[in-house]
């Protein structure tokens, strides 16, 4: 039966029903019609499938918890979070679910956002990259995606009524660029709108976003679905091309029929909606039977733990510290409660009950064997620090060639939702570790020079109190479950760090771009930084910072050389080519991710001091050399202008910049452009 036969047999409330949910997590079926339900279920980083146990009592079923967004989006690898993906949609299959309720591209407009170890980057390009990936490779599985939350959903706090207000071009350059790039490359199967207001508009309402520019302007095939409980006039909802109001209200239905018989909602308005939301319902269940029913949980284990070998980044590596050298370091203390419970994801919707965790003591202690002697002092608990166990600490570090202190924005604590620091409906109230952890590092770091520091955490964190007198600090994010076998392993040189931060660390949180808006005042949070967020503005203001966009160490070195950019004059939409070579100067396998930053050098309008158009992870063995290859076309040049409500290239030079981070330039070079047409 073709779909709009199915409709013209459904009757008013049927229809109504149907474009609201079951229950939390399903749609309503029609069985005399043979319309299915179809079952959605969180989460970005691991399936969190909710059941009910013998008592009634709603419960998560267990799931491999992956690196989280923020982890994966330092791997710099698309192909490693389209395998991730992958694996998610074998375990949706696994578990009866239809749709995943992820990714999350939000932008991290400020470091404070409690959710934002969901999201992948400050900068849209790699945040739209990563997106596309991972819906790529869930949907590769036959299972949807909800790419989220549509827009501007960059603070936690007062979410659910916040007005977000952001200029067009703003918007577009930034904001909205990641959900262009998802939708375009990888047509997820549903996007999500956003609980906030935009412009004083909530997103659930507002027809300029999910159906001018989504549907209309991007070609968006899928359904859009309400976050939960975010619709606040359904009439309005449907009328702005939202779908799927979730989960089942009472009073869903009861609205649709006051607004139907009102006249605010036509018939062609319910049918057409229908039409596209039966579409995907048939599509999910015509998919079932061709996905995984059980899944590898050895194999998926060792992903999560390839995920997060890629994502630990060496911020700091003085005197080459680690890796850690068993002819040198023959007594090893390592300090902190994270060592043996781990911080390895965040809270709120996004939690997974985890089918197993690697513990980075057990690991580090396996790895060292007889040769290197451990001892172990918890000293930090969830709340406070434990005297006794610091002053052994300290005694035991003036001892030892190495001391490692395990630091994070939790210590250790078992914790959901309001317990923890970064989570959903919360944001940070500090960028630094709380008074307790920076303490006991600085005490640390007193007896021993030789200090190294691990942070589990989800985001960027102000260490200017104790950064200095450490040696070494590895961020570890929150790296999944097997977190503690790929720290033990990067600590003992058995793999090389690779990764390399996709959000700028300020120095405090003062200097972020955000600091003199966020988080607005109640009912309205002005975006004036405008284009100028994370490293865009650090850059162009050239403020000193922490560690800056793209940053990132290795146990050993490459080196830049030749590049070549052809032709040196194009017109607008011409492909520019970019080639370098990049070599392994140093003496053992690594990884390095190879950056392309544009800079306008005359614009006449305000543009970045440089922005990321491309990038490319390589893998080199000592002394290897390696050819790069970049491809731009015209949106690597291309502003949005304001005037004519379209993308612009302005005639002139453009520097083409390559290197190891926005402030790590190696190479540096430049292509004139002949625009089609110029405005003064």
């Amino acid at each position: 039966m073709e779909l709009k036969e199915i409709i013209a047999k459904l009757s008013l409330e049927e229809k109504f029903a149907i474009l609201t949910g079951l229950d939390n997590w399903r749609t309503v079926p029609v069985e005399r019609l043979g319309i299915p339900s179809v079952v959605m279920s969180d989460g970005p980083h691991g399936l969190r499938k909710v059941v009910k146990d013998e008592t009634g009592a709603e419960t998560t079923l267990q799931a491999v918890c992956f690196p989280t967004s923020a982890a994966m989006s330092a791997t710099w690898n698309p192909e490693l979070v389209r395998q991730v993906g992958q694996a998610l949609g074998e375990e949706c299959g696994a578990m009866g679910v239809d749709i995943l309720l992820g990714p999350g591209t939000n932008i991290k407009r400020t470091p404070l956002c409690g959710r934002n170890f969901e999201y992948y980057s400050e900068d849209p390009l790699l945040a739209g990259e990563l997106a596309a990936a991972y819906i790529d490779g869930v949907q590769s599985q036959g299972v949807g995606t909800s790419l989220k939350h549509f827009a501007t959903n960059n603070q936690e706090f007062d979410r659910f009524q916040i007005s977000s207000e952001v200029d067009i071009r703003t918007l577009r350059e930034i904001y909205f660029k990641p959900f262009e790039i998802a939708v375009k490359r990888s047509q997820p199967w549903t996007v999500m709108c956003a609980y906030n207001r935009l412009n004083g508009i909530y997103c659930s309402e507002n027809r300029f976003l999910l159906d001018e520019l989504l549907r209309r302007e991007w070609g968006f095939e899928g359904i859009v679905v309400s976050d939960w409980w975010a619709v606040h006039d359904r009439a309005k909802s449907l009328g702005a091309s939202l779908e799927l109001e979730m989960p089942f209200t009472p009073d869903s239905a009861a609205n649709l029929r006051e607004a139907y018989e009102k006249g605010a909602i036509s018939d062609a308005t319910i049918d057409e909606a229908l039409e596209r939301l039966l579409k995907l319902i048939f599509r999910a269940a015509g998919t079932r039977e061709g996905r995984a029913k059980q899944y590898d949980l050895q194999r998926h284990h060792a992903l999560a733990k390839a995920g997060a070998i890629e994502a630990i980044t060496l911020l700091k590596n003085e005197d080459d510290l680690l890796p850690i050298r068993r002819d040198r370091a023959q007594k090893v203390v390592i300090i902190g409660g994270l060592a043996e419970k781990p911080a390895f994801e965040g809270g709120g919707s996004s939690y997974v009950n985890p089918l197993l965790v690697d513990i980075p003591l057990e690991q580090i202690k396996a790895l060292a064997g007889d040769a290197v002697e451990i001892n172990y002092f918890p000293v930090l608990s969830a709340a406070n620090y434990q005297v006794n166990q610091l002053n052994l600490a300290m005694a035991a570090a003036r001892k030892a060639d190495l001391a490692i202190v395990f630091a994070g924005n939790r210590n250790g604590a078992e914790f959901r939702g309001r317990d923890g620091i970064e989570s959903e409906e919360y944001d940070r109230n500090y960028l630094t570790l709380s008074p307790e952890t920076e303490m006991v590092i600085q005490r640390i770091a007193s007896q021993n020079p030789n200090t190294a520091v691990i942070v589990q955490a989800g985001a960027a964190v102000d260490m200017s109190a104790w950064i200095h007198p450490v040696k070494a600090v590895l961020f570890a994010w929150y790296t999944g479950q097997a977190a503690g076998s790929a720290l033990a392993e990067i600590l003992f040189g058995v793999a090389n760090p690779s990764g390399k931060i996709a959000e700028t660390f300020p120095l405090r949180i003062e200097d972020t771009p955000a600091y003199a808006t966020y988080p607005g005042n109640g009912s309205a949070s002005w975006y004036a930084e405008g284009l100028m967020v994370g490293y865009r503005y650090y850059d162009t203001y050239q403020k000193e910072v922490l560690f800056p966009f793209g940053h990132g160490l290795s146990y050993t070195t490459f080196g830049y050389s030749a590049l070549e950019i052809a032709p040196s004059t194009a017109a607008e939409r011409d492909t520019v080519t970019v080639s370098c070579k990049v070599k392994n100067s140093g003496g053992r396998k690594g990884k390095e991710t190879v950056q392309l930053y544009v800079r306008d050098v005359a614009s006449k309008v305000l543009r970045p001091d440089k922005e990321l158009k491309a990038f490319a992870k390589i893998e080199l063995e000592p002394g290897a050399e390696q050819t790069v290859n970049f491809e731009l076309k015209r949106d690597a040049f291309a502003y949005y202008n304001t005037s004519l409500h379209d993308w612009h290239v302005e005639s002139g030079e453009f520097e083409i910049l390559i290197g190891a981070s926005s402030r790590d330039i190696r190479l540096a070079g430049s292509v004139s452009i002949e625009a089609e047409q110029d405005f003064s």
